[in-house]
């Protein structure tokens, strides 16, 4: 029997996550804490947010930064699920 030369649809995964973790990152100290601080290009840039720094929007598309707390009491878990996407100036000046 031939073999079939089509591609088979890929699985949906939330993997929005293990890229977060695992993606490359950097630490920065500021206002009194430590930050995790991950640039996000525009092609990973997938949804709108609103920038805490500016309280504009960032949309689809656009390269920006995602920040979470790197010295949380709650753990890990929480630190993560509290991140923040900020526009890369916005941050800077922060």
């Amino acid at each position: 029997m031939p073999r079939s030369h089509r591609r088979r649809p890929e699985r949906p995964r939330d993997d929005s996550l293990d890229r977060l973790i695992a993606g490359w990152k950097r630490t920065e100290v500021r206002g009194g804490g430590e930050w995790y601080v991950q640039p996000l290009t525009a092609a990973q840039a997938q949804k709108e947010y609103v920038c805490p720094g500016c309280s504009g929007l960032i949309p689809a598309g656009t390269a920006h930064l995602v920040v979470w707390r790197a010295d949380g009491v709650l753990g890990d878990a929480a630190d993560l699920a509290a991140r923040r996407h900020w526009h890369n100036g916005c941050w800077r000046r922060g």
